[in-house]
């Protein structure tokens, strides 16, 4: 284990103007505090954050990052509080190792939600300071690097976790040697097999190909100085996991892999990146297709390189990487190659403003990771989050460009939904359209590199929820999701302030927002429109509202039982107070009201479209009882908690089980232009004779009708009772298919049946 002094020394190395003193307070601390806990293997547990803190110090960072390595388990394992490291080591430390600790007690119902809610915490502060995501990757190194020592199904989490999230968290920050060894030593536990096959097919492959890294490097050398070059060459082998990546994408053997070997030239300029390109594209052939130049185009955590693949000596196909050692140093180390952080946080004091534009915050990672955490906290469901923060991780990058040139990137796969949402939040939601290089084209196009994208706006137009299976970036995905939630809310608020005044007009007292906004906190309600949407939702009764506002108040009759059938009988709906309810589902409805309350209110949604059935879930919910209702029925709407609208036939025995405030007024819209098959059921009585049953489904059939269901009830020795669910366009068409049953010999009885 590493003395004190040792690493004080190794701090001042690279920093002699490190406090001495606040290390040494640390060492101290974190191992009084651990004092006799043990890890797995046995060791001190005091020796983990030292470890920690030893890789840090390869990163050369601050004294103040080595100091929360050595007390980034404090308060989380040891009887240590924020308040206590507050007080002796400063706010700015106390609020590194805060970030670092993994929310206690937490109240979920699974392994996968406490993961999730853990990784929500830490992006948040990593939002805050990034050297908490330098604690954290270098904590998490070491316990890989220890996992030996663990029961297997840890073991087995842990590496799935890295290679999910810290790995490719690693890589989008730049830090592409802390990625490349995660994702070893991940591989190595979670594929044991796979590793082990890749190693040693890898060592035979080196032995049959004995010298040819050297041989390659001394041509380049060689062609090199033949220009005038002298840039440092240097190669080597891919790693297992790499090369396994690309067995199993391209489902191709070892063998037929052509790009083991890489090579990096480290160039004295810019300039020099781009001719020593020229030398080599005439001295060996180039691979088609393999050029990417991400120096004139950075990638998005500031990587810049230029990247080919030639056919190099022994006809062997070998990957160039051409950079500047700058290039290089933020190739290897990303975030934490720049060491400015004490520096940084000098300038921007104490007070909690945010460094300098010169701050890694301002950096091509660090603005990813931003535009991640706002939606992060604009979503309100952590383990949907922790997905969609997977795809990003894990996509490639397309770039595209605005046409005034503002270059967007993207992850591979991406639409012009998810360039909407990149450019801002609310031209994704007014997005009605896109040219991309000039011509319109569908919104589910996939975007591809150097794509012009023009996004064609709408003020009066809101993002559909089917736009979430065509997005594929997590902020695009949240923006709609939190569009349709706000949309389904309006309407819920609009629904159930229409049940409030219905029913304050029945007990004959006027009902005003101002009146209800009084007695707010006796409903235990924030907002006018809280209280709106939970009655519209069934969540508050009505009944608690009226007693609220108007205490005094007789409440309004019950009706009979038979009257609501009555007064649809005897009162067909009229066009005029009648609101459309979707011209998809092809239904009309009005408000239960009285003294004509309804009428002349206007669209709900404000686009015509109030509330869409079968999966659009930005409106609510409307659903058909099995039972069925088509087309040319008499049908009712019942309002039910947590279930939207269900749609009865008039006729319904159930309809008799709901409150009659609960019932909306609903009739039929339908349109020629759009036929949409509804659920209708039959019973059908039969002889029991071969052929029966494909007698029943040709008639169907043969009336474009449709068999979702059918059941066998009564068997007798002569006759079988059988229930068929048909979908069907109307009720012209039910009754022409119950005809058809009826005409054939072998059916003894065919009649429509209602729940």
């Amino acid at each position: 284990m590493m003395r004190q002094y040792e690493l004080v020394e190794r701090v001042l190395r690279y920093d002699p103007k490190a406090d001495e003193s606040l290390l040494n307070r640390a060492y101290v601390y974190a191992m009084r505090a651990h004092g006799n806990q043990k890890r797995a293997s046995g060791d001190p547990y005091f020796s983990h954050p030292l470890e920690v803190a030893a890789i840090l110090t390869d990163l050369k960072l601050d004294d103040a990052t080595i100091a929360t390595a050595l007390l980034h388990d404090v308060i989380e394992d040891t009887e240590a509080t924020r308040a206590e490291i507050d007080q002796l080591f400063g706010s700015e430390i106390g609020v590194l190792v805060d970030g670092l600790t993994k929310i206690k007690r937490l109240d979920l119902v699974s392994k996968k939600a406490e993961q999730a809610e853990n990784f929500r915490k830490l992006l948040v502060a990593i939002s805050t300071d990034i050297r908490v995501l330098l604690v954290k990757l270098a904590d998490r190194l070491h316990n890989m690097r220890t996992l030996e020592h663990v029961p297997p199904a840890s073991r087995r989490r842990a590496s799935e976790e890295t290679l999910e999230i810290y790995a490719p968290l690693a890589g989008r920050m730049g830090m592409q040697a802390m990625r490349e060894e995660l994702e070893e030593l991940a591989f190595r536990w979670l594929h044991p097999e796979a590793y082990r096959t890749v190693r040693e097919r890898l060592d035979r492959l080196t032995d049959n190909n004995q010298g040819l890294v050297g041989e390659i490097r001394l041509s380049l050398i060689e062609k090199l100085g033949e220009a005038g070059f002298a840039g440092d060459v240097t190669g080597r082998e891919k790693k297992p996991y790499s090369i396994w990546r690309k067995m199993e994408n391209r489902q191709i053997s070892l063998e037929q892999l052509s790009d083991l070997y890489g090579f990096r030239v480290i160039c004295k300029s810019v300039e020099d990146c781009y001719r020593v390109l020229g030398v080599v594209h005439t001295t060996w052939r180039a691979v088609p297709g393999r050029f990417k130049d991400y120096i004139s185009t950075p990638k998005q955590n500031g990587y810049r390189s230029i990247h080919t693949t030639i056919v190099g000596p022994r006809h062997q196909r070998v990957e160039l990487q051409l950079r500047t050692q700058a290039m290089h140093v933020t190739a290897e180390y990303g975030v934490a190659a720049h060491t400015l952080y004490k520096d940084l946080t000098e300038r921007a004091g104490t007070n909690g403003k945010a460094p300098s534009s010169d701050a890694p915050r301002d950096m091509g990672p660090y603005i990813w990771l931003r535009r991640l955490v706002e939606t992060l906290l604009e979503g309100d469901n952590s383990e949907e989050f922790l997905e969609h923060t997977k795809l990003e991780l894990f996509h490639d990058q397309v770039f595209c460009f605005t046409p005034k040139g503002r270059l967007i990137a993207l992850p591979q796969g991406a639409t012009p939904i998810d360039f909407a949402y990149a450019v801002h939040t609310d031209v994704g939601n007014s997005c009605v359209g896109a040219n991309i290089n000039g011509r319109q084209m569908p919104l589910s196009t996939a975007l591809r590199n150097g794509d012009e994208v023009q996004i064609i706006t709408s003020a009066s137009r809101t993002p559909p929820a089917a736009w979430e299976g065509i997005a594929v970036t997590g902020k695009a995905r949240s923006a709609i999701r939190r569009a349709a939630r706000d949309t389904l809310r309006r309407q819920y608020a609009e629904l159930g302030r229409r049940l409030i005044v219905s029913a304050f007009a029945k007990i004959g007292v006027d009902y005003t927002d101002d009146k209800l906004r009084r007695v707010l906190s006796r409903l235990t309600h924030k907002t006018v429109e809280d209280v709106h949407a939970a009655v519209g939702r069934s969540e508050l009764p009505i009944g608690d509202v009226l007693r609220a506002i108007a205490p005094g108040a007789a409440p309004p009759p019950a009706p009979a039982a038979a009257k609501p059938r009555n007064r649809y009988e005897q009162n067909p709906a009229a066009e005029e107070g009648w609101f459309n309810l979707s011209k998809v589902m092809g239904l009309k409805f009005r408000w239960p009201s009285s003294g004509g309350t309804g009428s002349g209110d206007p669209e709900i949604g404000g686009s015509g479209r109030g509330i869409v059935i079968r999966g659009v879930r930005n409106d609510i919910p409307v659903t058909f009882e099995p039972g069925g209702a088509v087309p040319g029925d008499r049908i009712v709407g019942v309002l039910t908690q947590g279930e939207g609208i269900r749609i009865f036939q008039i006729h319904s025995p159930r309809l008799s089980e709901f409150e009659h405030e609960r019932w909306i007024d609903v009739t039929w819209d339908v349109s020629d232009e759009a036929p949409e098959r509804f659920p209708a059921r039959i019973m059908v009585t039969v002889l029991n004779e071969p052929g029966t049953l494909a007698q029943i489904a040709q008639v169907i059939g043969e009336a474009d009708g449709n068999i979702d269901n059918l059941r066998m009830l009564h068997r007798g020795a002569d006759f079988t009772e059988m229930q068929v669910e048909v979908e069907v366009f109307d009720l012209m068409h039910l009754n022409r298919i119950i005809q058809g049953l009826a005409s054939k010999s072998v059916v003894s009885k065919v009649e429509r049946v209602f729940e």
